[in-house]
């Protein structure tokens, strides 16, 4: 049977190819008269409503567990099998009565096959109608859809049936055969009718309903023919639409049952069903004039009857017309009340780019007129900066490129130039188009308000300089190329806000981006990056920059003086790095780590980033790290270097020297340690923890009758604490440590900034028994000066000090003393002070210390620091060891 495909197209299995050619054969055979004609019809009709009702009884009665479809049928869309049963059930029974209406007519008698061709036709089309009727998909027609249908039916069977009525002599037929033509006629329009409507809709419907005419028509056709008593073989005519109505629809069923999807294009054409009533009552009549003559009134009666409805269609198609317009006319004013309300022009181009038309919003939008744009290039529009890119871009786009954002400034009517964007739409292929489409849009006040909300986002807003983030965009703009960026750091701003509060303070540093702008030069970027942060990015090469940074520090050095207020000074640091082929981040870690470097060496300085700064930086934030807690860990260590005496060698106490055994970063001296120290404020912990030690290994080697002493180093900030003195004098009764065996030391270079309160507590030392010493003392007339005024015991050369060597008075090139060895020693023995020479590294220092006067030596070249265990072995080698 035929299968309805997807596509709407029809094809043939090889059940049908097989059926059709034996019903082939069978005309052949009928026209040859080898058999009957009526018996050629009853096979025939019999064979392919067998066929049709085979493939119909599967959407019936589904075989169980398969496809009631097959693999015949391609699914496009849902399965509607189940929905389809009642349908299909109807048809399948309408298809078994036209079957067996004319496999019947053979056997009846020739009087009453009229009669039953009738009946089996009327049990046909009301199984048909029923049937058609319960196929899923059919819509709700609305009211005038609905009163059009009925209208287009009755034309159409009228003239049908005029048809009919003038063209068979209807005086000769039965009653039967004259009712079968008038019904069938009303019968034929309405299918013809649903057909047109459901053609694009519901095309497996539309195959259903053809088939359902086609085999009603064959029927009907028989029984006409056999009123008439034609020839016999006038009856195998009555075989193709039998055969191909019965297949056509159980074709159009499983189209339906298998989701009947919809042709594409518009809606049905209209005139089929305005002009086939007029042309067949046309057709009808000047066929009867030509083989009857003249009209019975019967017949002029029924020809009338069919310009009624044909005038109502009329009516109809004009009302439908005159509504359609005006809907055209309502969506054409919306849509040109969109487009002359919208925000964008709207510009037609052709293909030389001359703009072709213009939306009625331009002299709103752009107070343009046609005159001012009509027929101009649309590059004559636009900005000469802009106009060749923009050319550019549309030729690409009637090139075939993909069409995309065209920013440009255009000419307004009033001169001015308006930021605007187009979109560009290719709509040369539309025909009621045919051409470039361009919407454009003014974005000036989006553009000005994107720079705004940039400036915000670039600026900061208390003294109009760029932002941190402003200046690593600048960074990354200039990535690869030379320049230096320059990390300025204030020292006393937030003294500043809290001593004159923070309005004050913002005054301050608005005045310091003032100075920061006047120093740079005009293209160089000067950015805050915190409160008291600032940074200056500059073009000139290293040398000039570090230049350009010194001028930074005299100018922010300037005291500041603000109306009705004193004057403030700030300090600063600066550190400067290059700016070539790292990242916008490293560049200014790198410039930041220069600027710390700078803060630790003091104030007012600038510091050039290189890669040995940055390990230090990185070894000095490791110990800042890692330092907290060192004591609770128990990392602190002390070894011990002893002191001799130069003239026997023996030994007569020893120093105690600080190292701090981390795990992380292995041993640590107090050259690199103490500083940390201080600035964690860590120095009090350090240090109660050193003396603590030191004296509780003075009191183990003091058990016998060796009386050594031991020498502790402490910083200025340590022994001008509060409670050094108590704090000392508990540790010295804890251990039973006598007082004069301990020696407190502190270094002669860090004792001038706070001499007053050294001398205090250094007086409060002796007076508590405990010895002092002053290290690293300097032969200079300054420390000579300031000798006096200190109560020290002890007084530790440095090693410049007692080894130096100048001429002799006679110039013959001999060892000499030192400059001033000789008048430090004999102030010291004037002053009761006993010296000693530290740092001895060779055995002609050693020498050199002996000669100039000095009573103690102690160096690497006499012992070196080791661990107490061992310097308790090196003491058993001089039994007799006590001072």
């Amino acid at each position: 049977m035929p299968v309805a495909y997807p596509s709407g197209v029809v094809r043939l299995r090889p059940a049908d190819l097989l059926v059709l050619a034996a019903v082939v054969l069978l005309v052949l055979a009928g026209l040859v008269g080898a058999v009957p004609p009526l018996a050629v019809v009853a096979l025939a009709g019999a064979a392919g409503s067998a066929l049709a009702g085979a493939r119909l009884s599967r959407l019936v009665v589904p075989a169980r567990g398969g496809d009631p479809a097959g693999d015949d049928v391609a699914r496009p869309g849902p399965w509607r099998g189940p929905r389809v049963r009642p349908a299909a059930g109807l048809l399948h029974a309408a298809v078994l009565s036209v079957g067996l209406t004319v496999a019947v007519l053979p056997l009846v008698a020739a009087g009453l096959r009229v009669a039953v061709g009738a009946a089996g036709l009327g049990l046909a089309a009301v199984l048909h109608t029923v049937g058609l009727l319960l196929l899923p998909g059919r819509s709700r027609l609305a009211a005038r859809a609905r009163v059009r249908h009925a209208t287009d039916i009755v034309s159409l069977g009228l003239s049908l049936h005029f048809a009919a009525w003038v063209l068979l002599p209807t005086e000769q037929a039965p009653l039967a055969a004259r009712i079968a033509v008038a019904s069938g006629g009303f019968g034929f329009a309405a299918v013809g009718v649903a057909v047109l409507a459901d053609w694009r809709r519901r095309p497996g419907a539309a195959i259903c309903l053809l088939g359902t005419g086609a085999a009603q028509f064959g029927l009907l056709a028989l029984i006409v023919l056999l009123a008439y008593g034609t020839p016999d073989w006038a009856a195998l005519a009555t075989v193709p639409p039998l055969v191909a109505g019965v297949l056509l629809t159980a074709a159009g069923v499983r189209r339906v049952a298998a989701g009947d999807p919809r042709r594409a294009g518009g809606p049905p054409p209209v005139w089929p069903r305005v002009s086939a009533p007029a042309g067949i009552a046309t057709l009808a009549a000047a066929g009867h004039l030509a083989a009857y003559g003249p009209f019975s009134t019967g017949m002029v009666l029924i020809g009338l009857a069919v310009i009624p409805p044909l005038v109502v269609r009329e009516l109809i198609s004009a009302t439908d017309n005159r509504r359609y317009a005006g809907r055209l006319a309502a969506q054409e004013a919306h849509f040109r009340a969109l487009v002359s309300g919208g925000n964008d022009l709207i510009l037609l181009l052709d293909d030389a780019l001359r703009v072709r038309w213009q939306s009625p919003a331009a002299a709103r939008l752009f107070a343009l007129t046609d005159a001012d744009v009509l027929g101009r290039h649309f590059a004559d529009l636009l900005h000469p900066d802009d106009a060749g890119r923009i050319a550019r871009l549309l030729d690409g786009v009637l090139a075939g490129d993909r069409p995309t954002l065209l920013p440009a400034r255009m000419r307004d009517g009033r001169g001015a130039w308006r930021e605007t964007e187009s979109t560009v739409s290719d709509q040369r292929g539309v025909p009621e188009v045919r051409a470039l489409v361009l919407h454009v849009r003014d974005v000036g006040e989006r553009r000005r308000l994107e720079r705004a909300v940039h400036q915000l986002a670039a600026t900061d807003q208390l003294t109009g300089l760029a932002n941190r983030r402003e200046l690593l965009r600048e960074l990354r703009a200039r990535r690869g190329g030379s320049g230096a960026l320059l990390v300025v750091d204030l020292h006393g701003l937030g003294a500043v806000n809290d001593g004159r509060g923070h309005a004050f303070g913002d005054t301050v540093v608005v005045e310091v981006a003032r100075r920061l702008r006047a120093v740079a030069g005009p293209e160089d970027l000067v950015a805050r990056l915190v409160g008291d942060e600032f940074a200056v990015l500059t073009d000139v090469g290293p040398v000039l920059a570090y230049g350009l940074g010194t001028r930074l520090l005299a100018a922010l050095a300037e005291p500041y003086r603000m109306a009705g207020d004193e004057a403030v000074r700030l300090q600063a640091n600066v550190g400067l790095a290059e700016v070539g082929g790292a990242g916008p981040d490293d560049v200014l870690r790198q410039a930041d780590l220069a600027r710390r470097r700078a803060a630790q060496l003091g104030r007012d300085r600038i510091e050039w980033y290189d890669a040995y700064l940055e390990e230090q930086l990185v070894r000095r934030l490791d110990l800042e790290r890692e330092l907290p807690g060192a004591v609770a860990r128990g990392e602190l260590d002390l070894v011990y270097q002893p002191v001799l005496g130069l003239a026997d060698r023996l030994p007569v106490g020893t120093e105690a020297l600080l190292r701090w055994r981390s795990p992380v970063l292995g041993t640590v001296l107090p050259a690199e340690l103490l500083p940390v120290a201080e600035d964690l404020d860590l120095i009090g912990e350090v240090g109660r923890w050193v003396l603590d030690r030191a004296c509780r290994q003075l009191a183990d080697w003091s058990a016998g009758d060796r009386r050594l002493w031991m020498s502790v180093n402490v910083t200025p900030g340590e022994l001008t604490a509060p409670d050094f003195l108590p704090r000392t004098a508990a540790v010295l009764a804890t251990h039973g440590v006598p007082a004069d065996r301990l020696v407190v030391e502190v270094a002669e270079p860090r004792v001038g900034p706070e001499l007053p309160a050294v001398v205090a507590r250094l007086a409060g030392l002796r007076s508590l028994g405990v010895r002092t010493a002053l290290d690293g003392f300097r032969a200079e007339h300054a420390s000579l000066a300031q000798l006096r005024r200190l109560p020290v015991d002890l007084l530790k050369l440095a090693p410049a000090a007692s080894s130096a060597h100048r001429p002799d008075a006679a110039g013959a090139g001999g060892p000499v003393r030192p400059p001033l060895t000789d008048v430090v020693v004999g102030l010291g023995q004037r002053l009761g002070l006993e010296v000693v020479a530290a740092e001895l590294e060779t055995p002609a220092q050693v020498d050199a210390a002996a000669r100039a006067g000095c009573r103690y030596g102690q160096g690497h070249a006499l012992a070196r620091p080791a661990t107490a265990e061992r310097v308790e072995a090196y003491f058993e080698e001089f039994p007799s060891a006590s001072r």
